[in-house]
């Protein structure tokens, strides 16, 4: 079983380490930008949030972006554009602890601009938070946004990170964005399918409007941390750790 890597101050002084953060603040400004617009879209032209249009819109739009970007962002940060991924591999011990804290910064701090922007440039609009569905309790939403995040985050380690599966890493970005597009039409009704605590974080920051918002922080950050857990200690073979969708980690320095 992999111990948890907290690197040091040195890694930050590696010459990647600033452009791979400032990639994942990129990159997640780029996701949620398009995310959120393409939401808002859907809801001016009558496929909102509550629509199986709009709900279809939401599982295309996601699927394809995240696809695209993770694709863009592999060799530069590993393109993980969400917190709860992050987490989940810091889990393993494929990401230090002080990168995995300097990406999720980087992460919110893209989701956050993002959304001041699209607000600028819709005059204002208010922008679309994820919220519970029709009847759902707060506990109902919480274990739906940790079942659908431990999928994504376990459909990575199974595609990515695993050597014996590195015969698919060519494809792995589309595998990871038809996993998250699945899931969001699978989750959508019950909690909005987050998955990603950036990708709510910025609409929740630009309306401030924070109803339920722990629920998605919570319920992705233990699903990412516990599928990674699972899936290190009972798939992962330890011989060698060159998954694509990581950073390598110096194993003899880092662990503790």
């Amino acid at each position: 079983m992999a111990k948890i890597a907290l690197g040091s101050w040195k890694e930050a002084a590696e010459p990647e380490f600033p452009r791979s953060v400032f990639t994942e603040l990129l990159l997640t400004f780029v996701f949620v930008f398009t995310g959120v617009s393409a939401a808002v879209s859907a809801e001016e032209m009558g496929g909102g949030q509550g629509t199986i249009t709009g709900l279809t819109a939401a599982a295309a739009t996601n699927a394809m972006l995240v696809a695209v970007i993770v694709a863009v962002g592999m060799d530069a940060s590993a393109g993980h554009l969400n917190p709860a991924v992050t987490i989940g591999l810091a889990a393993g011990g494929y990401v230090t602890v002080i990168r995995c804290a300097l990406y999720i910064v980087a992460q919110l701090l893209g989701s956050a601009a993002a959304c001041f922007l699209l607000m600028y440039i819709s005059g204002g609009q208010d922008l679309p938070v994820h919220a519970l569905g029709s009847g759902m309790r707060p506990l109902q939403g919480l274990v739906m946004e940790l079942l659908l995040t431990f999928s994504m985050v376990f459909t990575i380690y199974a595609v990515v990170v695993e050597p014996k599966k590195g015969v698919v890493s060519s494809v792995a970005p589309l595998l990871v964005g038809l996993i998250v597009g699945a899931n969001t039409l699978a989750g959508g009704f019950f909690s909005g399918a987050s998955m990603n605590p950036a990708r709510s974080f910025g609409p929740a920051l630009a309306r401030w409007d924070w109803t339920d918002h722990w629920i998605y922080w919570a319920g992705p950050l233990v699903g990412s941390a516990l599928a990674g857990f699972v899936y290190d200690r009972l798939y992962v073979t330890r011989s060698s750790d060159d998954g694509a969708f990581l950073l390598p980690v110096d194993r003899e320095e880092a662990f503790s």
